[in-house]
């Protein structure tokens, strides 16, 4: 529980200077950063990137896009495609914002041999269903059922 509590506890906590400093949520700022290393071709391919459910990404990019740090343009190649870039705002937001702790936790996962990811995956999968948890797609971290985003999003308009 103390390894839970203290990542839990890491991440609200740079969620919460995320949005004193940008007035962003780190989810936020956690797919603008992996705009920034390259446009997505789609949701699905951006929530790929982000390790998460295409309806979570979705929900982000659109608080993003009414801030004018991203747009969203329909694919030439194929039109029901939407292709999501930064915007040059969005690019100078990103020239002072810290490296984001889902980064750094996704980095650690990656470091981690196969079969480890795996274990620890079931593991967290059996102990979420195990308090009710994990029925439907989970939002990115501290993104959308947290009332202070949202009152830091209606602020920073």
């Amino acid at each position: 529980m103390d390894a839970l509590r203290a990542i839990v506890q890491r991440l609200r906590v740079a969620s919460r200077a995320c949005e004193r400093q940008l007035g962003l949520s780190s989810a936020q700022l956690f797919v603008l950063q992996q705009l920034d290393q390259a446009a997505a071709s789609s949701i699905s391919d951006l929530a790929r990137r982000t390790l998460t459910h295409q309806s979570s990404v979705s929900v982000v990019v659109t608080r993003l896009a009414e801030r004018r740090l991203v747009t969203r343009r329909a694919s030439p190649e194929d039109a029901r495609r939407t292709e999501i870039a930064l915007t040059p705002a969005g690019r100078a937001l990103l020239r002072r914002a810290p490296r984001t702790v889902q980064a750094e936790l996704v980095a650690a996962m990656d470091r981690l041999p196969a079969a480890e990811r795996r274990g620890l995956a079931r593991s967290l999968t059996a102990l979420a269903r195990a308090i009710g948890a994990g029925h439907e797609a989970p939002p990115l971290f501290f993104e959308g059922d947290d009332a202070r985003s949202g009152a830091v999003e209606r602020e920073g308009r």
